[in-house]
């Protein structure tokens, strides 16, 4: 069938786009290559991609000038997993940056693909974010963002839940919780980490962040709960679904294990506590076990240990940890 991913060339897309393609799909990728992080890394992505027969486009979806080229990327596609957008919780990135690369791409995004007859399910990949503070509830709870990611992930959850509502329009929010593996983000918590203890420099700790909670998830887990709706839109169409692992570790657990893969301890500069963070979350993934027989399987050291030969071996032997 044929499957679009945007942002095919980030972390979490890449994977998806390539896992696709490597079964059989005709997979079209959209990514607009943004700056939040060096393009170089994207580009490797991006070759890994394209290398396992994925058709990529760049294409801004916040643009007012790609309607024909969207258009044609869209063209008989069944189903649209929507991963591009302003990622992260960041003091530095403007609300308006988040409104523009979440909410209005997201408009953009919906008013194209309503007009593929073809299609059987837009999923929109949200983000625990969305709960607040303390993300451990089920799917029908109410929202409490901290963040202007948060916030903006939400609302563009609920345009695509409210075309749904308005006019049947076949959408579903999956929301994702802490994923990590290869190819994860320069910016975040193992990324860094593991390039600190490989150039012995300081690693930046948020004041109290060793003591909060995570549902840490690799992000091969996280692609085969996507891979599953394929079997089932039926199912989840007009659904919000967690996804994630419901094994808790803290940062501080996290941290020891990456120190251990490494074998050498990391030095720390410890900054104040950073607005907007989550203090605990905890993946609620009984409505994923009943509508989608999910079950994440990687344990946290066993994912690591891919993340650092990952990065050891592709970004620190090439020099794109310097990027």
């Amino acid at each position: 069938m044929k499957i679009v991913v945007t942002g095919a060339a980030g972390f979490i897309g890449s994977h998806l786009a390539e896992t696709l393609a490597r079964q059989g799909h005709t997979v079209v990728g959209i990514d607009s290559f943004t700056d939040y992080y060096s393009a170089q890394l994207k580009q490797a992505n991006a070759a890994d991609v394209e290398t396992a027969g994925v058709r990529l486009h760049r294409l801004d979806l916040a643009s007012g000038h790609i309607a024909d080229d969207l258009a044609q990327a869209l063209q008989d596609v069944e189903f649209v997993f929507h991963l591009a957008g302003q990622p992260g919780i960041s003091a530095s990135t403007p609300l308006a940056d988040y409104v523009r690369n979440n909410v209005v791409a997201m408009d953009k995004l919906l008013l194209a693909c309503q007009e593929q007859s073809s299609l059987r399910c837009f999923v929109n990949v949200s983000t625990s974010s969305v709960y607040g503070r303390h993300a451990y509830d089920p799917e029908d709870a109410a929202p409490k963002p901290t963040s202007y990611y948060g916030v903006t992930k939400l609302a563009a959850e609920q345009l695509a839940l409210a075309l749904h509502r308005e006019k049947g329009f076949p959408a579903c929010s999956l929301r994702i919780f802490s994923v990590y593996g290869p190819r994860e983000r320069p910016e975040k918590l193992y990324p860094k980490l593991i390039r600190s203890i490989l150039t012995d420099t300081p690693f930046p700790l948020y004041e109290g962040s060793r003591a909060h909670s995570r549902s840490f998830t690799y992000v091969g887990d996280i692609v085969q709960g996507f891979l599953a709706l394929l079997d089932r839109p039926e199912h989840v169409v007009g659904e919000i679904i967690n996804l994630g692992s419901d094994v808790e570790m803290t940062t501080g657990e996290g941290i020891a294990l990456i120190e251990e893969i490494m074998g050498k301890r990391a030095r720390f500069d410890m900054r104040p506590r950073r607005p907007g963070d989550q203090l605990h979350t905890y993946a609620n993934i009984g409505k994923a076990r009943n509508l989608l027989g999910y079950e994440p399987h990687t344990q946290l050291a066993e994912g690591l240990k891919a993340e650092v030969d990952w990065y050891v071996n592709r970004i620190y032997a090439l020099g794109l940890h310097n990027v």
